[in-house]
Parts: C-alpha cells; structure tokens; sequence
C-alpha cells in the first residue's frame, strides 16, 4: 500500500555509522533509523546474540515463562527505578498499554471517563489511541471518530497543568515525552517536569512518560526524565531498545505496576526469546562502552559545531536559523522556513538527515560514532544550510 513517500534509494548493508545502496554508494548516517539503531549498523553483538537465539529458540508465546524475558524486565526496572514490565513489539504499542494501564486505573478510582492529559505537538503513535493522544491533526485527519478521554495542553506549560487540574475531576495521568522528537526537537525547561511529578503526585494522577525516542542512552542518560531528578510512575520504550530488532516495553512503578491483572492486556510476539536476546546485548554494549556519556559528549561537539558554522545566519531574507538545540544525541536545528527538500539534497551528498515540524533538521544519530564522523556530519549539515540560504545545488 502506498503508506510511504520513500526517498530514491535502497540499501544493501551496513556497518556502524554506515550505510551502501545497491550501486554501492556510501552514505553516513545521521538519523539511525529514526533513533532505532543506537549501535549503528550489523553490531557484532547483536548480531551474535541474534544468530545464536535464532538457533536456539525464537518464540513459545507469553502461554509460558521467557527466561530473557525475566532477565530483561530485570535489568530495564533496575535501570529506569521502576517495578515491572509489559513488553509488546513496538512504541505504538507501548504507549496503547499505558493508555490502557491509565484507564484501569481511573476505572478502579470509580472515575467514569478516566482522562489522560497530552501535550500538543506530540508524537505516541498510529494506532487509534496513540493518533487519538498525538498532537498533531496531519496524523488524525481522516480517522475520526478519534478515542475519547485526551485532552490536550501546551508542552512545556505548567500553568495550563494547573488549570487542568482546577476544571477537571476525571484526569487519571499525565502522557508527556521528555523531549518531543516529532515535533522539533523541543526540550522543556529544567523545572518542567519537577513541576508535573508535583502536580501528579498532588492530585492522584500517573506522571506517564514516552521514552520511545529519548530512551536507552540517546539524551546522554540511560532514559530522558533522569535529567529532570524525577522518577514517572510509567515510561514506554521501544526504538533503540533492541537495535533493529522490534520491540517495545511498558514500565511500572508503585500502584501503576499493579494495576494490570491476568486477561487485562496481552502480545502474542510481546517479549519473545529472540528480540530479548537482542535489547540484552544493547543492554550491555552500551554499559560496557559507556555509551549513555559517550552520547552526550558527541552531542556537545556535534551542536558546538553547529553553532560555530551557523549563528549567527543574518540573510537578506530573513534570520535562517533561528535556534540549534541538543540534548545528548537528539539535536534539532531550526530554521525560519520550510526545509523538506533539505532530506533529498543531502541524501545526494551521502548524508542521511530527517526534517520534522516542517522546518526543524533533526539528527539522531548512532551512539558509536567517532569524532570525525561527528564532525563530518555537522560539517556536511552546516554546508547544506549555507548553500540552501544561497540557493545553491549540487
């Protein structure tokens, strides 16, 4: 089905940071797979621990005990300081089991319409719950009626949580991400989400955070909400837990993690030998290489960089770039227009970038990287912005 506006390219291998199309091309990766591939490209250790799964057993279905799948829930609660875990097979699905989680939850309080309060701007997914929570209408539209029970405030906005809370008795959680990805790269101010653990904590509501984008290592901490000094009562995982390998995770603390009970929420693939095997080797690859601090420090020179190159962009047309904003290795440089055809022109150049919010260059890319490949990508960045501002072409 024609779901995809695929860009004119195929690839055929990868390795690290790096990717070949069928004619042999070399491009250098600076989106990961949509924040997926941490490791970058066929890591030795995935690939191994894949390999040697596959040859093992693949899937008994969640009928019986999952031994990888025990040790997994292990090492990601001890990590994220939470209690239990539900896995399934993608973000979407994630979020679709906090969402659920929020509504049992309101359920067994006596609350007749359990609401969950979203931010606009958003991004939680594509089925009919998480499009229903996402801020942005291109994904709703044409999919009403859309799921009752959101409401909506603007990100980073502790006084429309307050007011919230003043004019509604029925919210029952909170569903934020730590930094919005879709929608541009926006990072909340550093009491932001001090301010919403309060507020939760205050009015009986689960703080619920989607850590699809900003989980395992990306922000330079193993999970986007430590750098607040908050704990959320659930976190949803998913992208880079695995490397490539779908899955997704569901995480609970306190009354959150009891809160599901036997018949409630289900997944045939949920947490099967093979995927567990592979987010156990990212696991471990990024602490025995001391990924998370490898992260932020490549993210610091990348956005250093940047900035050394592109600020100040004073045009005869206008300012160009009117913010570049990192945390770790999620960095977003905004300019004052529509950029969309900047993907095509630096695909041309060998560089992989992404464009979101329209006018956002949001880079994502491997956890690996060396210096110079950091320094090439901002670099490969700052050319293709100067030249987009003149005009230019290949």
């Amino acid at each position: 089905m024609s779901t995809y506006s695929r860009l004119p390219v195929t690839f055929e291998r990868g390795e690290g940071g790096w990717l070949w199309d069928t004619t042999g091309k070399k491009y250098l990766d600076a989106i990961s797979g949509v924040a997926v591939c941490g490791l970058g490209h066929a890591h030795p250790a995935v690939a191994d621990a894949v390999c040697q799964q596959a040859r093992t057993l693949v899937h008994t279905s969640n009928l019986y005990g999952i031994a990888k799948q025990q040790q997994l829930g292990e090492r990601l609660t001890r990590l994220a300081g939470m209690d239990k875990a539900f896995f399934c097979n993608s973000g979407a699905e994630a979020n679709e089991a906090a969402i659920k989680l929020a509504r049992l939850y309101g359920h067994k309080k006596d609350i007749g319409l359990p609401t969950v309060v979203v931010a606009e701007g958003s991004f939680h997914g594509r089925t009919l719950a998480t499009l229903s929570a996402t801020g942005n209408r291109k994904v709703q539209a044409g999919f009403e009626p859309l799921v009752r029970g959101f409401l909506r405030v603007a990100y980073n906005d502790l006084d429309a949580l307050h007011n919230i809370a003043k004019n509604s008795a029925e919210v029952v959680a909170v569903l934020l991400e730590p930094v919005q990805g879709e929608g541009g790269v926006n990072i909340p101010n550093d009491d932001y989400l001090a301010g919403v653990r309060a507020l939760c904590d205050q009015h009986g509501w689960l703080m619920m955070l989607d850590e699809v984008q900003t989980g395992m290592g990306r922000t330079g901490r193993w999970f986007g909400f430590q750098h607040s000094g908050v704990t959320p009562d659930v976190i949803t995982l998913a992208k880079g837990l695995a490397n490539g390998v779908p899955i997704g995770a569901c995480l609970a603390r306190g009354a959150a993690a009891d809160t599901f009970k036997p018949g409630n929420h289900a997944s045939t693939f949920g947490g099967n030998p093979l995927a567990c095997s592979a987010a156990l080797a990212v696991i471990d690859t990024i602490e025995n290489n001391r990924l998370t601090e490898r992260a932020a420090l490549l993210g610091e020179r990348i956005a250093d960089r940047l900035r050394a190159r592109l600020q100040p962009s004073e045009t005869a047309n206008g300012k160009l770039v009117n913010d570049i904003r990192h945390r770790g290795l999620m960095i977003g440089i905004e300019l004052d227009r529509p950029c969309g055809e900047l993907v095509g022109q630096a695909l041309e150049r060998g560089l992989l970038i992404n464009v979101t919010a329209e006018r956002v260059i949001r880079l994502l890319p491997p956890l690996i990287l060396s210096d110079a490949e950091a320094d090439q990508i901002a670099d490969g960045v700052a050319d293709l912005v100067t030249d987009f501002v003149r005009g230019e072409r290949i």
